[in-house]
């Protein structure tokens, strides 16, 4: 006993091995790997933190000995006396910046008038910095975000012969040009970290292969619960357990099998073939040591499923074991078992196969495909016909379209698939649907009623040998649908009891069809609301040409949006937004939202403080609807806003939890620019940023929503490569041919998710259709500038809009020099409308009023709202900008190229 004892033991040792939690030594292997992560992470990190204040403190000691250097050399003072000191200074400061590394010099005077710049544009225009401690007599450095990117600035005092401040010099860098020594550094700790990662998972593997030997990967409680299990399942189990040696002798028996076999006490130990009272076949069975899978065999008046395995598989000893279940009173109900687990297997396998789409004809077509042939041998499917328009037909609906015909043979004389049929009232179809209840018609050829409906085919059915019927009515929530028939030829006619199998498959199919039903209501509602709410067509503008596309899933559509919105002074802008969700709700959602960056849009907002305005709406939009759901919060939304101007060809972007654009330079070759990640729409708390990018000519700015990228077939890296693939080497592809290509390469058949793609090829307003003038704030200036725009005009040959624009632009620099302060800036831009823009470096917001008679002023805006055909107002980070469009005379268009 004891020996057969240990054999079982190390069986079911065998067994528990596969299914221990896991070691002790992965537990240590992965404690180990995370401490040696950790510590190559926080080196690094530490690194990263030493170089930037290294850059920081690097930049500004140059900054400062650059700044004093030039502030004392020689002659500068002569310059600064010069009746031009910018004419003599900015060679000098350009020569001195080349020279001495740093991004900028400037020389300016007390008032922060720059005489010099890299950008020349930019000389005679207020120094971004502060200048108020460098006037005292102090060495002054900052940070700033100036005309070059984020600087580093120094700024020292000129002193004349008597010690006093006459001007400034400031000179600085960037801080990403200072050279850091992360980049040799990184690569050694980097090194560090994996031998000694490699190291230690060397040691800790060579420790756990020995613990798991030692403990075949069990734990002591596991073990001490794997013997406390052994005496319980022999006693305890509701089978019969026999261990069989290789000899033939019995090692092990348990009270089942014994009470089963009436074996005698000492029957362990003993051969099988010396055990008194067992059947000679199945003693020959537990002699031979074969395979055996619920083979029946008699013993001692009982009916026995015997299965048999060998024990030698795993490694261990020779032998069998043996499971004995007693099966008398199930082989007493075999036969009727086997009818109801056929009629159960076809259950299950409807509720498996119907349903699995939310189209209402390949539901249709999916039942009649679970009944044919182990129901029935045809089976039709009539539904009325306002079912396949998502719509409930009427309750006394007589019509209906046969939209699924399926059975054994092909060559059947059954109404065809697609056909309208109008049931007679005495057929059982007609009084199936009437009724609601399923009709059993077990011999066709005496059902007069069913005969009237056509004689001459039914006749052709009888003699086709069809005889009996089953019509049962496709009914869900209250309403009846249509009617599935299931038709007998070749076998016995249906029963009332195949009628109940009949009604419950055609229930599981009226679910999984009126689900379908409604589906399609609600898509096709949803589609035209969402096609309803996105732009129908472009707007005309120059800066861009626009090829769009965008394609509702499947599935159910979603708040996938995109929109092109003419700016003031040329501009254009680009966006692409997805709400989170699908159905009415999100396409909604999605209208509110476009609204919304039109109505943002008219301010002239940038790109981050357009999206911080509509990460509040959709915070709103969260908070309403949490309260109408009781407390339950809906997702956001994402967005990418672009802003793109065809005089400076430059492109300001933010975005809101949104893809990165695809941008296709001339040469054909394909980037993603690294722009800022702002957090989603709705979640508030975090500001967005904005990137500027200068684009050549010809570029192509692609934006998209994550259907055309993401698939659950391929990750987003992939999709993101297969795009860059689709538009690479085609710089010169039209924009809509680049959509067509672009959508072929990417999405399937039948994508699951909305898809929205944006395709902007870029043009750049020629130089000489835009005039730029600097206004001294004098008001004899203004007479000077109306004589400038006037021969402007005449040289665009627009001398006709010269007295208009001359009004308008006498009032704009008028209220520029009266109200605003330096630098004042005129500019002329000829396209498709003439556009006057008069800048000033004030942010005071002019409006609009209507003046009384006796006012002597305050009728300058009104004039140029009369004059123009539009005027507003626009804010920059050094005042604002008022501008106004007049439209041209009856003169060809402007130049596409």
């Amino acid at each position: 006993m004891s020996d057969a004892s240990a054999r079982f033991q190390r069986i079911a040792w065998r067994a528990v091995i596969g299914k221990s939690p896991r070691s002790v030594a992965g537990q240590v292997f992965l404690l180990q790997v995370a401490l040696v992560v950790l510590l190559v992470l926080g080196a690094v990190l530490a690194l990263v933190l030493q170089s930037r204040r290294d850059t920081s403190t690097e930049a500004r000691r140059r900054s400062v000995a650059v700044a004093q250097t030039f502030a004392h050399s020689p002659g500068l003072l002569q310059a600064l006396r010069s009746p031009d000191p910018s004419r003599v200074l900015q060679p000098l400061t350009e020569a001195g910046r080349r020279s001495a590394g740093v991004d900028f010099i400037v020389v300016m005077d007390t008032h922060g008038i720059r005489y010099t710049h890299p950008l020349p544009s930019r000389i005679g225009h207020r120094f971004v910095g502060r200048i108020g401690p460098s006037l005292a007599g102090r060495v002054y450095t900052e940070s700033v975000h100036g005309p070059l990117g984020h600087e580093v600035q120094a700024t020292v005092p000129v002193d004349d012969t008597h010690g006093k401040v006459v001007a400034l010099v400031s000179a600085g860098l960037k801080v990403k040009n200072v050279t850091s020594e992360l980049d040799r550094q990184l690569p050694i700790i980097l090194a560090a970290g994996a031998g000694a990662l490699v190291v230690s998972t060397g040691g800790t593997a060579l420790v756990g292969r020995r613990l798991q030997r030692q403990t075949h990967s069990l734990a002591p409680d596991e073990m001490t619960r794997m013997y406390e299990h052994h005496d319980t399942v022999l006693h305890s189990v509701r089978e019969g357990v026999l261990i069989i040696g290789a000899d033939g002798r019995l090692l092990l028996v348990n009270d089942e099998a014994r009470r089963l076999l009436e074996l005698p006490a000492d029957a362990e130990g003993r051969q099988v073939r010396d055990l008194p009272g067992l059947d000679p076949s199945t003693v020959s069975l537990l002699a031979s040591g074969r395979e055996a899978s619920d083979e029946v065999h008699f013993a001692k008046g009982r009916l026995l499923a015997v299965n048999q395995r060998p024990t030698d598989r795993a490694g261990g000893p020779g032998g069998t074991v043996v499971t004995l279940r007693d099966s008398t009173e199930l082989q007493a109900v075999s036969g009727r078992a086997e009818v109801a687990r056929e009629r159960l297997e076809l259950l299950y396998d409807a509720g498996l196969g119907i349903g699995t789409t939310l189209d209402v004809v390949r539901t249709a077509d999916e039942l009649a495909h679970v009944a044919v042939p182990r129901f029935a041998d045809f089976v039709t499917v009539d539904l009325a016909d306002a079912v396949l328009q998502g719509e409930e037909p009427a309750p006394a609906a007589t019509e209906m379209r046969r939209v699924a015909v399926g059975g054994i043979r092909d060559d059947h004389p059954l109404y065809e698939e697609g056909r309208l049929i109008e049931f007679l009232p005495s057929t059982p179809q007609a009084r199936g649907y009437g009724a609601g209840r399923s009709m059993l018609v077990t011999d066709l050829s005496a059902a007069e009623g069913w005969r009237a409906q056509d004689p001459e085919r039914t006749r052709q059915i009888l003699d086709y040998g069809i005889h009996s019927l089953i019509a049962a009515p496709i009914r869900a929530r209250g309403v009846v649908l249509g009617m599935a028939n299931f038709w007998r030829a070749k076998r016995e006619p249906f029963d009332a009891e195949e009628l109940s199998l009949a009604e419950e498959l055609v229930a599981r199919a009226a679910v999984s069809i009126d689900n379908a039903r409604r589906y399609t209501r609600e898509h096709a509602l949803a589609v035209t609301l969402q096609r309803s709410l996105l732009p129908r067509a472009l707007p005309v503008q120059s800066a861009l040409d626009v090829g769009y596309r965008y394609l509702p899933a499947q599935s159910g559509v979603s708040g996938d949006w995109f929109d092109v919105i003419p700016l003031p002074g040329s501009r254009v802008a680009l966006v692409v937004g997805d709400v989170v969700g699908h159905g009415l709700h999100a396409a909604a959602t999605m209208g509110r939202l476009r609204t919304a960056v039109h109505n943002f849009s008219t301010l002239d907002l940038p790109p981050d403080e357009l999206l911080g305005h509509l990460d509040d709406l959709v915070g709103r939009i969260d908070q309403d609807e949490a309260c109408a759901r009781g407390g339950v919060e809906i997702a956001g939304a994402t967005c990418l806003y672009a802003i793109y101007d065809p005089v400076t060809r430059r492109c300001v972007m933010a975005r809101a939890g949104h893809l990165a654009p695809a941008l296709v330079r001339p040469d054909g070759s394909v980037v993603f620019p690294d722009l800022p990640a702002g957090p989603p729409l709705g979640l508030g708390g975090m500001p967005f940023e904005t990137a500027e990018l200068e684009l050549a000519e010809g570029s192509q700015l692609v934006l998209y929503t994550d259907g055309l990228v993401e698939d659950r077939t391929r990750d987003l890296d992939e999709g993101m490569e297969m795009l860059r693939r689709a538009l690479a080497d085609h710089p010169g592809r039209p924009p809509e041919e680049s959509c067509r290509a672009v959508l072929e390469r990417l999405l399937p058949e039948r994508p699951g998710d909305d898809v929205a793609l944006l395709v902007a090829r870029t043009r750049a307003l020629p130089a000489d259709r835009v005039a730029d003038w600097d206004v001294p704030r004098d008001p004899a200036a203004v007479s000077g500038m109306r004589g400038a725009v006037s021969g402007k005009l005449e040289e665009w040959g627009l001398a006709e809009l010269g007295f208009g624009m001359e009004l308008v632009l006498s009032e704009l620099i008028t209220n520029a020099i009266r109200y605003g302060s330096d630098p004042v800036h005129v500019r002329l831009i000829h396209d498709r409308t003439l556009i006057c823009e008069v800048a000033d470096g004030s942010s005071t917001s002019p409006h609009l009023r209507y003046a009384a008679t006796t006012d002597e002023g305050g009728r300058g805006l009104f004039l140029v709202s009369q004059l123009a055909e539009r005027w507003g107002t626009r804010y920059n980070p050094h005042g604002k900008v008022i501008w106004a469009e007049l439209a041209l005379p009856n003169v060809p268009d402007c130049p596409d190229d």
